[in-house]
């Protein structure tokens, strides 16, 4: 018998929470499509996130409470939402997966640590689901990145044995998942680098919107060189995996840093080197790869000029998006906390040690139950 479980997501452009409602079979396997929508978060809620997340950022304790709270309001909306969309009740929902919203990620060091907001034990009692959360500390636990944590599922569902595959997440943050046809290599997936979360903040000081939809004012401008070069010259980008990032690292201060040491560039010379180094970057993560087939998801996929210069770059490769495969580009991450809920429930390790660098597998997340008594995980 098919269960349902609910993916809530946030992810670094920090812009909504999206959240997935979907099927699996007894086998984990994605039974039927997803319900799935986006619910963009109150303009004051995103700037206070956006606020937290710059890499120089001081809060308060209270302040860190009060968000935590907020955005939990936010994560439980959504749910609830999508719920009364779809031919399903509350009832029918086994738990909710909820990632939250990740405001810092340092894996590194003499004490890792990530911090995700959204109160698990608020969205459980506002949604009368059992919310299964805080996925990321069990695999940095075990000596991992705690991220990313979204290949576990495409090499569940999307492994082929026929062709190498590579699934690329373009959401604020680049992360590129390699599944080869061979069942004995491992999967190999880091993030890259920034994608959108740059272009982002840069175009909302410059033009005052959030998205520079489809790229159309990077595609005016023209790529200056020798920022490029500088940005390309992060040793992050000459690590090898496992490796994990976020807008902590590639904030506007980073970018601002490297600015200072140019001639002045026009605004939108920025924002056409800015979609470069999301090319570039991705482009030299996929080079050894060997994938025949690449399938792209996030917010970036519905960038026709970043899409475009990435299939110039990768002039040898199918691109596709990963709609194909079944998910919708934009709905694959919060499938992926469905996923990693259902896994939890089944009491079945969600890392794969191969991309997180963790020395063994592990059930990621705690569980929150409903305020009801509910005992159904």
């Amino acid at each position: 018998m098919n269960r349902w479980f609910l993916g809530l997501i946030s992810g670094t452009s920090a812009d909504g929470v999206d959240a997935a409602l979907v099927s699996f079979d007894d086998n984990g396997v994605l039974a039927a499509p997803a319900f799935a929508q986006t619910t963009a978060y109150p303009a004051s809620l995103r700037a206070a996130l956006l606020e937290c997340m710059r890499s120089d950022a001081a809060l308060s304790l209270q302040t860190l409470g009060a968000l935590d709270q907020r955005v939990a309001q936010a994560f439980a909306d959504a749910a609830l939402r999508l719920i009364h969309s779809a031919p399903i009740s509350a009832q029918d929902v086994v738990a909710i997966g909820s990632h939250g919203q990740t405001l810092f990620h340092a894996p590194g060091g003499d004490y890792p640590h990530t911090l995700q907001i959204g109160d698990p034990s608020s969205i459980a009692a506002l949604t009368g689901i059992d919310t299964v959360a805080d996925f990321r500390r069990a695999d940095m636990a075990a000596g991992g990145q705690g991220a990313p944590l979204a290949p576990a599922l495409h090499a569940a569902q999307w492994r082929s044995a026929t062709e190498p595959r590579a699934v690329v997440n373009l959401g604020g943050i680049a992360n590129v998942t390699v599944l080869p046809a061979a069942p004995d290599e491992p999967v190999v997936a880091f993030d890259s680098g920034p994608a959108n979360c740059l272009m982002d903040s840069w175009h909302a000081l410059h033009r005052g919107g959030p998205v520079d939809t489809d790229g159309r004012w990077a595609r005016q401008g023209s790529v200056a060189a020798s920022l490029l070069n500088a940005m390309r010259g992060d040793p992050y980008f000459a690590r090898r995996g496992p490796k994990s990032t976020g807008r902590e690292y590639f904030d506007p201060a980073w970018l601002r840093g490297h600015l200072a040491a140019q001639p002045k560039l026009t605004p939108v010379d920025v924002q056409a080197t800015l979609l470069a180094l999301t090319v570039e970057t991705v482009a030299a993560a996929l080079e050894q790869s060997g994938a025949s087939s690449i399938f792209l998801c996030g917010g970036g996929a519905r960038n026709q000029t970043l899409v475009s210069s990435l299939a110039r770059q990768l002039k040898d490769a199918d691109i596709r998006k990963t709609d194909e495969l079944g998910i919708p580009a934009d709905d694959v991450e919060a499938v992926a906390f469905a996923w990693l809920a259902m896994r939890h429930v089944d009491r079945l390790p969600g890392n794969l040690p191969s991309v997180t660098g963790a020395t063994r597998p592990a059930i990621l997340g705690g569980c929150y139950p409903a305020t009801d008594g509910s005992t159904r995980t």
